[in-house]
């Protein structure tokens, strides 16, 4: 080895053949799972966050919305009241108040299940219970239905945008046929307001981007930025769009908190969520029981 040392550019040699220095204590090993151990699933999923790109954003966010879940089962200080006089929203506080946003699209696709199961078992609160949603979900009176089970589990679900689509169409045919609808859109503004302003700590997990994204993250910023983060969406920064801004760009804002671990996945919704639910919600089924939370 030495002779052939000799032969080879002492230039190069220097700056190829280095000796490796060890990596910063603490630092993962980059490993995937290894089939030859058989078939688990579980074991596969948390072998992400050593596997390396986008894979390892993902076993980042299962840990972030762990720690949401932790944060939200820790009991309420006695000097920690429920604000009811404040807050409109009549739920009752928690250690962590999570906000689950999502695209409209979501729920015409099958990650439509992942989210009732969420609903269905008290474990989220998405953006608002217009008293017309909520209404509309009573009537429903389906338990396929996402909103069956938040206007049931009372959970709000505020849509700023709501005269936006085929909902909106009906609103405008409506309002020729019977004038005097009034949709009190402020009044959703200060529910998600105040329910960021009153809570102990807070999460947001979103999906998509848009004005959803938007809407949540600045309900955050009224308290000087949520403490957990999840964004699941494809969009990419160099246009511009809120959609792509990654996680730091609302640190610098204020809708992060400084010292938080924010977490963006780049991927489709479609494919992450149900995974994401499988690896947190869906391991501790028992554990969104209201009477359990507040004991």
């Amino acid at each position: 080895m030495e002779n052939v040392a000799k032969d080879l550019p002492a230039g190069a040699v220097a700056a190829v053949l280095k000796p490796s220095e060890r990596l910063p204590e603490g630092s993962l090993t980059v490993r995937g799972y290894d089939f030859n151990h058989g078939l688990d699933y579980h074991a596969l999923l948390q072998s992400y966050l050593t596997t390396g790109f986008q894979a390892t954003s993902f076993g980042q966010a299962v840990n972030e919305i762990n720690r949401m879940i932790e944060a939200k089962q820790m009991p309420l200080g006695e000097q920690e009241g429920d604000h009811s006089a404040l807050n409109p929203c009549s739920r009752h506080l928690t250690g962590c108040t999570i906000f689950l946003g999502f695209t409209s699209n979501l729920i015409s696709s099958g990650v439509r299940e992942s989210i009732r199961y969420l609903v269905q078992h008290n474990m989220g609160v998405k953006w608002t219970p217009s008293k017309l949603i909520a209404r509309l979900g009573k009537e429903i009176n389906n338990p396929e239905s996402v909103y069956y089970w938040a206007q049931k589990n009372n959970i709000p679900v505020l849509s700023p945008a709501l005269t936006d689509g085929s909902l909106g169409d009906m609103i405008f045919f409506h309002s020729y046929k019977k004038p005097g609808l009034v949709l009190d859109i402020v009044e959703d503004l200060r529910l998600i307001n105040t329910q960021a302003i009153f809570a102990r700590k807070t999460g947001m997990i979103i999906l998509g981007g848009g004005l959803v994204k938007h809407h949540i993250a600045n309900a955050n910023l009224m308290r000087n930025g949520a403490d957990f983060s999840v964004y699941v969406n494809t969009a990419q920064e160099f246009d511009g769009s809120d959609s792509g801004a990654r996680p730091d760009e609302a640190v610098s804002w204020g809708k992060i908190r400084m010292d938080a671990k924010p977490v963006k996945v780049y991927a489709d919704a479609s494919l992450v969520f149900p995974l994401l639910v499988a690896e947190t919600f869906a391991q501790k089924p028992n554990a969104f029981i209201p009477e359990k939370l507040n004991d």
